[in-house]
């Protein structure tokens, strides 16, 4: 009982708390009684404060840097010292989601492109014939098609990403070099790929006003675009923002949806045109211009510049395969990204041909074809669903070639400050919009050659990532070590640097510098015929050598530490609700920690709906 100096008396508290009852109950009536109002009152009241938080939340955003730090989350498998977020672990088994299917669908959606269907009938501009350029592309995709697979196995069977898988091979520190290497290719191809499917956004909205394709122009010269194109970019890139942020475990969707569509607008487009042309054309069955070693040079080199545009794949399907619901699921990658990639060659070279015959001209991309449609009310109908789905085609492959492939790469380099959803925010604004993209396409040559032949260090990666995985540790890592900076993949090193990797890596990559100098700027740079012909076959050089400089010098120079007898794997016993690819969306209640891990050593993430950006 209170006494009268505790405060109130036990009577009147009892008074109080009935009346308090009271009030409550007549509160509880009004509202049952007239319910819109009630609810009007909870809502307005739910909309203030979301509106007061993100008041706040947009101010500390802008004033204090620490604010966009991510919450440090447990980690299932890395030491508590190491900064980590839910994106860098093994992939937990509800979200191994992807089956044979969504591989089928994911390479479907990378080489069901515009850049595909010009690739083949460009071989042809250098002197070679349509039989040439059709084996080119099939040898092409065969050698894309097995490193990826055999890379894939990491990602299938540790569902681990690249940037964790590569510190077995390359060191722990070491490794980033191999992430830094690859992200800077994907941001770069990022924003060339946004800038062409402007191209497919101008054919749209031109099909819906043609008066679009005479849209006054009030930008200069030197900013390397016009004021259509600059508003087609746009629309673009807002079209494609909100599909970046799909998690990447349910990017399959969206794969499908483009196979789909994409399929009967592919076969329509070939079939009309060869309908009209009266079959293929003389252009398809013309014999090559050239001869000799003119023509195997020529053959190398352009086999060269096919297989190095999907080069990076090779390095980076860890990204995706980790997401295996089956080890075997990845597999079925080798059969058809050659089938996909030569009928898709195939389809450019006839339609090529075809348009030869039916306009005169030589047109190499399906978009210089349906830009010849928008005469007439059906043509403009025809020319605005072909151009948007070539536009779907395009943002699909930008998403999965390069928008995830950054993200992965700048969660694992800064992951106090970065997940997947805010790699794909960054890889949008920087890749598309700091680095002027349509400019690089327009008009700076050199930098294009440049990084294109930048995919030279991608072929020893890929190399060194088979021969250590398949044929120096025979498959077999410690998946917790690859996340402990001072663990057997330090390999001893105070710079946890696996120097064979390094070695094989600078062999192979330094006799082609000064070739690679010369492509971006030949007048200035003067370079052997040897060392121009090395070139013109680097990826299959760098791939081979680099495979067998790897297993020689770690078959005399063995590191005893990470020749495990057996696999560790990386699947703790730990269950972590957060999902992988959402931004930083789980917090955990200390109390809850430390219930339920005294019960039964597990620990569960809750997941929240607010996300953090």
């Amino acid at each position: 009982m209170l006494g009268e100096e505790g405060g109130l008396p036990f009577t009147r508290l009892l008074q109080w708390s009935d009346e308090k009852t009271k009030h409550l109950a007549s509160s509880t009536t009004v509202a049952k009684s007239n319910p819109p109002n009630a609810l009007a009152v909870m809502d307005s009241f739910a909309v203030r404060q979301r509106g007061h938080a993100l008041k706040e939340k947009t101010r500390s955003r802008l004033t204090d840097r620490r604010s966009w730090k991510l919450p440090k989350q447990t980690s299932s498998i890395a030491p508590s010292h190491v900064w980590t977020n839910a994106d860098q672990d093994p992939v937990p088994e509800d979200k191994r989601t992807w089956t044979k299917w969504a591989f089928i669908g994911y390479w479907y959606s990378d080489l069901v492109t515009v850049s595909t269907w010009t690739a083949a009938s460009a071989i042809m501009t250098t002197g070679l014939s349509a039989t040439d350029a059709v084996l080119i592309v099939l040898v092409a995709a065969i050698c894309n098609a097995i490193p990826t697979v055999l890379n894939g196995a990491i990602g299938a069977d540790l569902h681990i990403p690249f940037p964790i898988a590569c510190r077995a091979s390359y060191g722990y520190w070491l490794s980033y070099f191999c992430v830094i290497s690859r992200g800077v290719l994907a941001l770069f191809w990022f924003g060339v790929q946004s800038a062409n499917g402007g191209a497919c956004v101008t054919a749209i909205i031109t099909a819906i006003w043609p008066s679009y394709a005479g849209f006054p122009n009030t930008l200069p010269k030197s900013a390397g675009t016009t004021s259509q194109g600059m508003l087609s970019y746009f629309v673009y890139w807002c079209i494609q923002f909100p599909l970046l942020l799909i998690p990447s475990h349910r990017l399959q969707y969206l794969f499908w949806v483009k196979t789909v569509l994409v399929t009967p607008m592919a076969l329509a487009m070939v079939i009309w045109i060869t309908v009209v042309a009266g079959g293929q054309g003389h252009f398809f069955y013309a014999p090559a211009t050239v001869s000799g070693s003119t023509r195997a040079w020529l053959w190398l080199s352009n086999l060269t510049s096919v297989t190095g545009g999907y080069s990076t794949l090779a390095v980076n399907i860890p990204d995706f395969s980790r997401f295996s619901k089956t080890r075997g699921a990845q597999l079925w990658q080798l059969p058809f990204i050659p089938i996909f990639k030569t009928l898709v060659g195939i389809f450019g070279i006839i339609s090529a041909s075809a348009s030869k015959k039916v306009y005169g001209t030589i047109y190499w991309s399906p978009l210089d074809i349906i830009a010849q449609w928008q005469g007439s009310p059906g043509g403009r109908a025809a020319a605005f669903f072909a151009a948007a789905i070539w536009l779907l085609a395009q943002v699909s492959v930008n998403i999965s070639a390069n928008g995830v492939s950054f993200a992965n790469d700048v969660t694992t380099l800064l992951p106090r400050w970065f997940n997947i959803r805010r790699g794909v925010v960054l890889v949008s604004f920087v890749g598309g919009w700091a680095l002027c993209p349509w400019i690089i396409v327009s008009s700076a040559a050199a930098f294009l050659n440049f990084m294109s032949a930048y995919a030279i260090f991608m072929a020893p990666i890929a190399g060194i990532l088979f021969c250590d995985y398949w044929l120096v540790k025979r498959r077999r890592y410690d998946v917790p070590a690859l996340y402990d900076p001072d663990g057997i993949y330090r390999y001893g090193s105070a710079w946890g640097t696996n120097w064979r990797a390094l070695v094989a890596t600078l062999v192979v990559v330094v006799p082609l510098l000064p070739a690679l100098a010369k492509k971006v700027t030949p007048q200035n740079v003067a370079v052997s015929q040897g060392l121009q012909n090395l070139f013109t076959f680097n990826w299959l050089y760098g791939f081979f050598v680099s495979v067998f400089l790897y297993y020689a010098l770690n078959w005399f120079f063995p590191d005893a530490t990470t020749l495990i007898p057996s696999v560790v794997p990386g699947d703790a016993p730990v269950i972590r609700a957060v999902d992988a690819d959402a931004e930083s969306r789980g917090t955990v209640d200390d109390k809850e920690r430390e219930d339920v891990g005294a019960g039964s050593g597990l620990v569960r993430a809750k997941e929240v709906d607010t996300a953090v950006v």
